[in-house]
């Protein structure tokens, strides 16, 4: 691997087995995991692309254990009907700069999935029911966090769309409505913007979970688009470590760490998965790792934040 891993000196062939395995697990809900012996940190990543739910002590899920102070921006149904991509842009800088005030690394956002149907639980937090503006809108703010040396989550990948059994229901979509309505918005901001980290999605996809779909993990997203981050799972979506390593999945997030490191350490030792395929996976968390800007902590002016906010609220009203 050519990767550049930071400050810090691991390279691949410095790692135990068990170590690789632990990596492409996170350590908690929110943190990826530490290998202190070779000086490889654990970085944070939070919700947010609407306003940080940063969790900084005992974390939970659902975020009933509290957050730390954050400015409320309008939610992305809001922000896409302002047409302003300078404006989002702005909101993405604000949002950057208060992931470096709390040691945030990646921003689990934007999500630009389509507006299918009225009924989708997460239509707040999606743009629009065009491919074209979700994806022009959502590249405005990875732009945006990115400038300020804090990484994105573009998601959910793919055609979570629906409220009913998200978690298991399987969208079954013909390529061609996929290339020309569920994908466009991924595929723009992934050529334009190149994103830290793209987070698949919960659903199957014909058939196949997202998180074990090579098709969609590694022959579009990859070799197509040329995507060259992380691929990182939507909390609680995977449902097979090992098949998800094959697919191109790279993070299990939060860790299953009672099976998943040891199913993933019998896979290599059985031979049934390819120990390099494992490398791919651990080297783009380390590059990930590497790469985060977050050493001191920086501030930020609150009341400029809430100006923006409150622009942005202006701008996102609509008769």
């Amino acid at each position: 691997m050519s990767e550049s891993y930071g400050s810090f000196p691991p390279v691949l062939g410095e790692l135990t087995l068990a170590e690789k395995a632990a990596l492409v697990s996170g350590s908690d809900f929110w943190h990826t995991t530490p290998v202190e012996r070779l000086g490889v940190p654990a970085i944070m990543v939070s919700d947010g692309p609407h306003g940080l739910r940063t969790q900084l002590s005992e974390a939970d899920h659902v975020g009933l254990s509290g957050s730390v102070p954050a400015t409320c921006f309008p939610p992305a149904a809001g922000l896409a009907s302002s047409w302003n991509t300078r404006l989002i842009e702005t909101v993405g800088r604000a949002l950057g700069t208060e992931a470096r005030r709390w040691g945030v690394s990646v921003v689990l956002g934007p999500g630009v999935n389509i507006k299918r149907s009225p009924l989708c639980g997460r239509n707040f937090e999606y743009y629009s029911e065009d491919p074209l503006l979700a994806g022009r809108l959502g590249a405005a703010l990875v732009r945006g966090v990115q400038s300020q040396g804090v990484g994105t989550s573009v998601k959910h990948f793919a055609a979570n769309n629906q409220e009913d059994d998200r978690l298991r229901v399987s969208a079954e979509v013909d390529e061609r409505t996929l290339r020309e309505i569920y994908l466009p918005a991924f595929e723009h901001i992934v050529r334009t913007e190149q994103p830290w980290t793209v987070m698949c999605a919960y659903n199957k996809v014909n058939g196949t979970y997202a998180s074990e779909h090579r098709w969609l993990l590694t022959t579009v997203l990859r070799e197509e688009w040329g995507f060259a981050g992380l691929v990182v799972s939507d909390w609680g979506a995977v449902h097979d470590r090992v098949r998800a390593l094959e697919a191109g999945l790279d993070l299990e997030m939060p860790p299953n760490l009672e099976l998943s490191p040891a199913a993933v350490v019998a896979a290599v030792c059985e031979g049934r998965l390819a120990e390099s395929v494992l490398d791919d996976a651990v080297g783009r968390v380390l590059a990930l790792v590497g790469r985060s800007a977050n050493g001191e902590p920086v501030t930020f002016d609150e009341d400029e934040h809430h100006r923006v906010a409150h622009l942005a609220a202006l701008e996102s009203a609509v008769l």
